[in-house]
């Protein structure tokens, strides 16, 4: 099994969802501990070496953990959860031109724990309704569309039949804040899934000749196919146009592009009379204030990887992961010394609190953090 798959089955059994057979493949699984690293260089000792090192930091974390046990069950989770950590952590791998060595990692004991479903949905009359409060069934009648919350924390549009409802087109806004994520279906049979600090604004039905909505922030779009009526996301002066696809777009307002990811079909991109064309596994990227698109291609799946519950870093640096710890763990971030210029990659479930992600990042041997309250502090 990949890795990938080791994380999504240990967090399916570690939550008491999985089968017996499930459980029995987990406890059979033996982790191979192979490390990938984009620029090995002999001051970071063998391969070998690393790896001792990691394992007699974890092995202690084992220990501790064991002492704790009430079952065999609950040690094989936090046993599992420490097998976790030392797949994520040798996953990680610097790509810069110094030298490192592995270093013992500052202690992060401050619990800062990750985000979760949360959205506020503004109705079309004002009135504002926390998702996270909300009873399950229909929570409004709005226009010509039903709204309602499913027993899993989804929101959905259907039709209404009550005549007198069924007039102007009316619009509703979906809001994550930070430290939350959301679906929905919208009233076409489209899926959305809104990652943290992100904004929807939406028909609560489809009228005319074309389903148009608007995005801040970072969404994936499962589009339901309607050739006689195109959809289409309008953002920051620019727009995503489809039929019926499967891509994503990352707009938030402190990063320095807009990033379009095309999974399944085609996209059209435009802006100020340029425009684009994407095939899938490529990425249309435009600056701020630019109107010229950068298209390259891309591992599609990698860029969705925050909806299916992982953190997928891809040869980024440390400013560009901290501003997602950020949106996702609701935390401020500050930086202190010189930071070198490195960049980063790996995978980390989202749904663990932030200290695994930062002592795995600090097994580098090339940043450390410290957490003050709700800040986190960066250092080299």
């Amino acid at each position: 099994m990949t890795k990938e798959q080791f994380i999504a089955l240990f967090e399916k059994c570690a939550s008491g969802n999985c089968t017996a057979e499930e459980l029995t493949q987990l406890e059979n699984y033996h982790d191979d501990f192979e490390l990938t690293v984009k620029q090995w260089s002999v001051g970071m000792g063998t391969s070998d070496e690393v790896r001792q090192q990691m394992l007699k930091k974890l092995r202690s974390q084992i220990s501790a953990e064991g002492k704790k046990r009430r079952s065999n069950f609950h040690y094989w989770v936090a046993a599992a959860s420490v097998l976790i950590f030392i797949a994520a952590g040798t996953w990680f791998w610097l790509n810069t031109k110094d030298q490192h060595q592995i270093v013992q990692s500052v202690s992060i004991n401050t619990k800062i724990t990750p985000g979760r479903n949360r959205a506020v949905l503004t109705l079309a009359n004002g009135k504002k309704l926390d998702l996270d409060d909300t009873q399950t069934g229909i929570i409004s009648r709005e226009g010509a569309s039903i709204v309602s919350k499913s027993a899993d924390g989804k929101l959905a549009y259907g039709n209404n039949t009550d005549p007198s409802d069924q007039n102007a087109v009316i619009y509703n806004t979906i809001e994550t804040p930070r430290g939350g994520q959301y679906q929905l279906t919208l009233a076409d049979g489209t899926a959305v899934w809104l990652n943290a600090g992100s904004s929807l604004k939406y028909p609560t039905t489809f009228g005319g000749k074309e389903r148009k909505v608007e995005l801040t922030g970072e969404a994936y779009f499962q589009v339901a196919k309607n050739k006689e009526q195109p959809f289409s996301v309008a953002l920051k002066g620019m727009k995503v146009e489809v039929l019926g696809t499967h891509f994503n777009i990352m707009a938030y307002n402190d990063e320095n592009t807009i990033e379009t990811t095309l999974l399944e079909g085609s996209v059209k991109l435009s802006k100020d009379g340029s425009s684009t064309m994407l095939m899938p596994n490529q990425q249309g990227v435009l600056n701020n204030g630019a109107s010229n698109f950068r298209v390259h291609a891309v591992n599609a799946e990698n860029v969705i990887a925050w909806k299916n519950g992982f953190f997928k870093f891809d040869n980024e640096n440390i400013e560009t992961i901290m501003r997602k710890v950020a949106r996702w763990y609701d935390v401020d971030i500050s930086y202190k010394g010189n930071l070198k210029s490195q960049n980063f990659g790996g995978t980390v479930p989202r749904f663990k609190d932030i200290s695994q992600l930062l002592t795995t990042l600090e097994l580098t041997g090339t940043i450390h953090f410290k957490i003050e309250g709700r800040r986190v502090v960066v250092m080299p």
